[in-house]
């Protein structure tokens, strides 16, 4: 890893979904992906289903993920996606898939789904630091951000790794309007105790299981300021450029 990596562009995105259409669905990512212009685009909870828990499992081979990949390839982006997935023993995690010009890949599992998730899927086991560029991604979904042992624990991992900590904290989620409330509370307040970006892509309009959401999705600096917002509505793309020297400078001022 470079001693100071270049800025990371990045985008938070809630497109308007349609619940369990893979193909709108994908479809919609690529429209994201082609007109956030970044080198990171981050997608709520279990987007490609549109947060239907009674939507089957994804393959990896599924030709669903040719659109995303097709618009990866033209903009050089890496895409992180949410969809259900199920493993060679049966076992279904909500999961992160990350795709790029090589095709999708598993990047993460939620660690820790909520009581209506794990009637159907497992927590996964796994803490999860993404490289990209040169920059330490640690890994969630939605209510793994409101567990304080995962966002120290993964600090940690990356530590033992060698790798010196973590510079972002990544999730796709869906909060209700109540809930939207406790994550503007905890976000700004994660980002300046570690001194690290905070991005959560977040669901927003109808579609899913819920009838309400609240949508938000945002990005927040090493100091906890806001660096950008989305509203409630669907459509919105929020984008900011990461400054790894920005957040060094306030681990230095703490």
């Amino acid at each position: 890893m470079a001693e100071h990596p270049a800025p990371l562009s990045i985008a938070a995105a809630q497109p308007q979904l349609r619940r369990n259409d893979l193909a709108y669905n994908a479809a919609a990512h690529a429209a994201v992906i082609r007109d956030a212009g970044t080198r990171l685009v981050v997608f709520p909870e279990l987007s490609l289903t549109s947060y239907a828990l009674d939507a089957p499992a994804v393959s990896l081979e599924d030709p669903v993920f040719d659109a995303i990949r097709e618009a990866c390839t033209e903009t050089g982006s890496v895409a992180l996606v949410g969809a259900p997935v199920r493993e060679t023993d049966g076992v279904e995690h909500i999961a992160a898939i990350r795709v790029d010009a090589e095709g999708p890949m598993v990047a993460y599992r939620k660690m820790y789904p909520d009581e209506s998730e794990v009637r159907r899927f497992t927590a996964a086991a796994d803490l999860v630091v993404m490289e990209l560029d040169g920059w330490r991604l640690g890994m969630a979904i939605c209510r793994d951000t409101g567990i304080f042992e995962h966002v120290a624990q993964t600090a940690e991992l990356a530590k033992r790794s060698g790798l010196g900590g973590i510079d972002a904290y990544v999730a796709g989620a869906l909060f209700t309007p109540k809930g939207a409330g406790r994550r503007d509370k905890r976000m700004p307040k994660l980002a300046a105790a570690y001194r690290m970006w905070v991005v959560q892509a977040c669901f927003a309009g109808l579609g899913s299981d819920y009838p309400v959401t609240a949508g938000g999705s945002g990005i927040w600096a090493p100091d906890g300021s806001v660096a950008a917002q989305a509203d409630d509505r669907p459509g919105r793309i929020v984008t900011a450029l990461l400054d790894f020297l920005r957040s060094r400078a306030a681990t230095a001022a703490n």
